[in-house]
This record gives C-alpha cells, sequence and structure tokens, in this order.
C-alpha cells in the first residue's frame, strides 16, 4: 500500500542529496550567485526607498508601511527545483527560478500598489518579465496582491549583469491576511476537517478585507479634498495679504 510513497521519499531524499553534493563541490559558484541576489535586492529595495521619501516630499505622506527582503533558502531552491525536474546546478538555479531573490512592498492604500508598480517599472534599467495582478483576480483561497518579476542590472568589479527579483506589493491587511494563510498551509498538524473550516473563514476574511481597502481608501480621498480646500484658502490668504489668526490657547 505505501510502496509508491516510500519510493516517493526516497526519490526526494536522492535529490535532496543530489543537491548538497552539489553545494560541497560547488560552494563558491552557489555563494557567488548568491550574492548576486542579494546584490539585486538592494538594487530594488533602494529604488522604493527612494520613491517612497520622493512621495513623501510630494504629497506629505508616505506611501510605504514596510518593506521586507529575502533570500529563498537551500531548501526551498531544492524542493523547487526538484518538484520542477530540473537537474540542480547554480546555472539552472539562476535560469529557472524567478524567485531566488525576492522584495515585498508593504503599501498603505491600494492606489499606493499600483502607483508604485508604475513608478518602478518606468525606470528604464528595469525590465518587466511577468506580472501578476492576484488583487484584481484573487486567487480561490483569496490570497491577494501585486507580483512583479523584474530583472534589474547590478555593477560588479568587470561587468553588468542583469538579475530577477520578485516584487510582492501587498496592503497592512492582505499582507496580515496572507500570513496567516501561510501558517495554515504549514501546519501540517491541523485536522483536515479543521484545515477546510479555517479555509472558508479566511476566504470570508479576505473578502472583508479588500472592502475594507476600498472604504479605507474612500475616507482618504474625502480628508484629502479638504486639505486641498485648505491649501486654497492659505494660498488666497497670501494673495490678499491676510494673516491667519492666532491660535489663542
Amino acid at each position: 500500500m505505501n510502496e509508491p510513497n516510500n519510493f516517493m521519499t526516497m526519490f526526494q531524499n536522492a535529490m535532496m542529496h543530489d543537491f548538497k553534493s552539489m553545494m560541497d563541490d560547488n560552494a563558491a559558484p552557489y555563494k557567488k550567485l548568491m550574492a548576486y541576489y542579494q546584490c539585486a535586492i538592494y538594487e530594488i529595495e533602494t529604488k522604493f526607498r527612494v520613491l517612497n521619501e520622493e512621495f513623501s516630499l510630494a504629497h506629505d505622506r508616505n506611501p510605504i508601511e514596510n518593506i521586507k527582503t529575502r533570500l529563498k533558502s537551500m531548501d526551498s531552491i531544492a524542493e523547487k527545483m526538484q518538484r520542477k525536474g530540473i537537474a540542480i546546478s547554480a546555472e539552472n538555479i539562476e535560469r529557472e527560478l524567478n524567485d531566488v531573490a525576492g522584495v515585498r512592498v508593504i503599501c498603505t492604500f491600494i492606489e499606493d500598489i499600483y502607483h508604485l508598480a508604475d513608478c518602478l517599472l518606468a525606470q528604464d534599467d528595469i525590465t518587466l518579465i511577468e506580472r501578476k495582478d492576484y488583487i484584481e483576480n484573487p486567487k480561490p483561497s483569496g490570497y491577494r496582491s501585486l507580483h512583479l518579476i523584474v530583472e534589474v542590472p547590478i555593477y560588479l568589479e568587470n561587468e553588468k549583469r542583469p538579475m530577477r527579483v520578485e516584487v510582492q506589493l501587498r496592503t497592512i491587511s492582505m499582507n496580515f491576511w496572507a500570513s496567516l494563510e501561510h501558517q495554515l498551509r504549514y501546519k501540517k498538524s491541523i485536522p483536515e476537517n479543521e484545515r477546510e473550516a479555517i479555509a472558508s473563514e479566511l476566504r470570508s476574511c479576505a473578502d472583508e478585507n479588500a472592502e475594507l481597502d476600498r472604504r479605507m481608501q474612500v475616507v482618504r480621498k474625502q480628508i484629502e479634498s479638504f486639505q486641498q480646500e485648505d491649501d486654497n484658502s492659505s494660498e488666497l490668504m497670501k494673495l490678499f495679504g491676510i494673516k491667519p489668526k492666532a491660535n489663542l490657547l
């Protein structure tokens, strides 16, 4: 009964052994490749931090709440290569995988996600490889996020090298939801009936989060419209030489 499962386990263990052997024999190329990916992460992270600062100066608020970065672990790389049926080598990792380097940008509002994505893609050293909009088209689980695979050049001692980075842009509520959904997927101890009940509740929460994000964006626009009126009033007072009333408190 369990022979297929035992065979699969043996096959997976053999693949992992091959990967670890490759790592032992080719540690230098692998470490160099991971260093290149880390440099690409620095490039993308810096671009978003610059955009955040520029937006703050222009609009008096920051669209980015947080930026997180990560390099895929050795085990995750091995598992994905194995699942794809690809021979494991440093060259194949770079050629076949798009998500070894990851940058996650947590935004305040949905509009900020698309604005930042457009600003990034407008830069002449960024090449878009793939775009998946899970905000407009959520996954069946309820997952929402904007995914971009981009290519960015890194400048080394003797060469300019293009490297791919996966960029995920989410609101705060999308990110909170995704962290819970991630726990559900990887908690093997949850019974199947409980797992489905939790998944159903998460799908409901995802829809409520989406509605909350939409309503919060509407509220922000209302506040900004009044701020614009205040700014216009101040400009008129300056034009006619009227001084604002002193705050007697």
